[in-house]
């Protein structure tokens, strides 16, 4: 059994839930079956305490980041050797306009095909979301265009943006992940890796990044040996035969926040604005089923029933929020909600050591 202890994404991720793991995991408990649609960073599927369970299943819309954890689960060493690189704001241009390229090609192989991912393109794209300054990294949604090999101003909606590459305090995947503090990064602090995130420098350097890199991200590897990586609409994992008809199944349903909850749109490279009111019907319809235990997470925007339990939390803040009143009053609106037939929430006690509110930081895995 593989378990990582604490936890460190290898990448920033607006709206991460790894402070709140603690929470899910006691409301869920240790289910022989646990089912996450909108996998994001799997924070909570690494947080599980006790490693692995037996049957575990993760989901994302946006392809680009499904074949990341793919690639990661079959072939680390070649996702390190891409994302091997120094921050370079040409190549993060000219790899930014290749992924947009591909992004269909990636999705649909990976929806037709269980065993198909990129290395290359999980590599590349680790590298740009971690060179990336705020929302817009793959969303193909700007105005540059690649034409005849050039990259060209073109109809805003068909390409990419333009912007120039995070140079605070960061090297690319790696050396140090970008500290995404005050003035840079997405809607929330990205804790540094402290001193697992330094290389020693001189004769070697180069053979040293990379030799740290490979095991950095066997560490997640190891633990998603066993995990099925689907990339799709969330409900295609939300079925009877994924869920409660393998047994006792935990849910995590993390959609994008919903348009009444007031957010800025585009945060996500696959943005929807409704799909957390279809997440919400479906968790109210299958949060009477004994063998289901359900937790909703969302921006203050659901009314719940009155069985369900409302757990409030307050997220950390980041460049969203810096300066800004009322954005910091907002980030005291992170909800999440248990369904009926979880369990106590008094069994939070004792699961973790740290408390919910607090960052984690991966340190190492163990196996065993």
């Amino acid at each position: 059994m593989t378990q990582i202890n604490t936890y460190q994404p290898p990448f920033p991720w607006f709206g991460g839930k790894y402070p709140v793991a603690d929470r899910v995991w006691a409301a869920i408990g240790d289910v022989s079956n646990y089912v996450e649609p909108f996998c994001g960073t799997c924070a909570v599927l690494l947080l599980r305490p006790g490693g692995a369970g037996r049957f575990e299943t993760v989901n994302d819309a946006d392809g680009l980041l499904a074949n990341f954890w793919r690639a990661m689960k079959h072939d680390p060493d070649t996702v390190a050797k891409y994302a091997d690189e120094q921050v370079n704001e040409c190549e993060l241009h000219a790899k930014h306009l290749w992924l947009i390229g591909e992004k269909p090609r990636i999705a649909e192989l990976l929806m037709g095909d269980a065993d198909f991912f990129d290395a290359k393109a999980a590599g590349w794209w680790v590298w740009g979301q971690c060179c990336w300054i705020g929302s817009g990294w793959c969303s193909g949604k700007g105005p540059w265009q690649s034409v005849d090999g050039k990259m060209v101003l073109g109809n805003r909606g068909q390409g990419v943006y333009r912007k120039r590459p995070h140079l605070s305090r960061s090297q690319g995947v790696n050396r140090q992940l970008p500290h995404l503090g005050r003035n840079q990064g997405v809607n929330r602090q990205f804790p540094h890796l402290g001193d697992r995130g330094k290389v020693p420098t001189g004769n070697g350097e180069c053979a040293r990044r990379l030799a740290w890199l490979r095991s950095y991200l066997q560490e997640f590897t190891d633990r998603l040996r066993s995990v099925r990586v689907c990339c799709g609409d969330w409900s295609r994992v939300c079925g009877q035969s994924v869920t409660f008809l393998n047994g006792t199944t935990g849910v995590f349903l993390d959609p994008p926040y919903a348009d009444t909850a007031n957010r800025t749109k585009g945060l996500y490279a696959n943005d929807c604005e409704q799909v957390a009111h279809a997440a919400r019907e479906w968790a109210i319809d299958q949060g009477h089923n004994p063998l289901m235990r359900i937790v909703l997470a969302d921006y203050g925007e659901s009314e719940m029933p009155s069985e369900w339990t409302r757990h409030n939390w307050e997220a950390m803040g980041g460049y969203g929020l810096a300066g800004n009143g009322l954005g910091r009053e907002n980030r005291k609106r992170e909800t999440l909600w248990m369904s009926p037939h979880c369990l106590e929430s008094s069994n939070t006690d004792g699961l973790f050591s740290s408390p919910a509110s607090a960052p984690v930081r991966v340190d190492r895995a163990q196996t065993s």
